[in-house]
């Protein structure tokens, strides 16, 4: 199957895959906006081409939007096959066009977080571990940076995750997932309805991201200093969890 890789030129005429039909949506047009300016930083974003969940998304790790520490290598912000096109090698067919183009451009690992629980959003910890990945590094005991040398001469990355300063409810996020422009406000109008208080701190930069208490930065919800999720919530999901908050603190 045919593949494209984004660019300024068909950005705003491409469909970017998550599961948003309408280019109209804020959800859309803030992933967007974000992937410009990710573009001039030596993002690459490459789909088969459907109109579906079949991508690849990646970045040097000097300009990823993560607490991760390396040298000459790419982060995988997400690799992502589902439904129909599962079982049809395109997600080994993505992977291995990032290993060629990371490699043309100098890099010596691919970089990628994931869990041996299934998570979420997360690519599948077998088929990493399958082409060639291995563990380097953990954080909160579940999730996983996974490294893939490419060449050598390497030197394994690691996390470089801060402590967290801020008490009570905090979520952490970013505008790379394009949920977010949505689903935060949800959470936020719920809270301040409920009377809970929860701090939003919207991640604007690399360097904030990369100074993050969390290597989730795309979300990242926080309790008094205790990782809670990384799922995107709404109102009825984030109800469940804090009536578990609540009833243990």
């Amino acid at each position: 199957m045919e593949t494209i890789t984004l660019t300024h030129d068909n950005l705003e005429s491409e469909h970017i895959c998550c599961a948003i039909a309408s280019d109209k949506d804020v959800q859309v047009k803030s992933k967007k906006e974000w992937l410009k300016e990710q573009l001039d930083r030596g993002l690459i974003f490459t789909k088969m081409n459907v109109r579906g969940k079949c991508f690849i998304e990646y970045i040097p790790i000097e300009n990823a939007w993560v607490p991760v520490k390396g040298k000459d290598m790419m982060y995988i912000d997400c690799l992502w096959v589902s439904g129909q096109y599962q079982g049809k090698g395109y997600a080994k067919e993505l992977l291995e066009d990032c290993k060629k183009r990371s490699l043309e451009l100098g890099k010596k690992g691919l970089i990628i977080i994931s869990s041996q629980k299934k998570k979420g959003f997360l690519m599948d910890y077998k088929f990493l571990v399958k082409h060639g990945f291995y563990s380097v590094d953990v954080w909160n005991e579940i999730y996983e940076l996974m490294f893939l040398p490419l060449t050598q001469d390497y030197q394994e990355p690691h996390f470089n995750v801060q402590p967290i300063k801020e008490e009570g409810l905090v979520l952490y996020y970013t505008s790379q997932c394009p949920f977010n422009a949505k689903y935060t406000q949800v959470l936020k109008e719920y809270c301040d309805q409920q009377k809970i208080p929860l701090k939003l701190k919207h991640i604007l930069t690399c360097e904030q991201a990369q100074n993050a208490p969390t290597p989730l930065t795309t979300y990242s919800l926080f309790y008094n200093k205790v990782f809670i999720t990384r799922e995107v919530l709404n109102a009825r999901k984030f109800e469940k969890i804090w009536g578990q908050i609540y009833e243990e603190d």
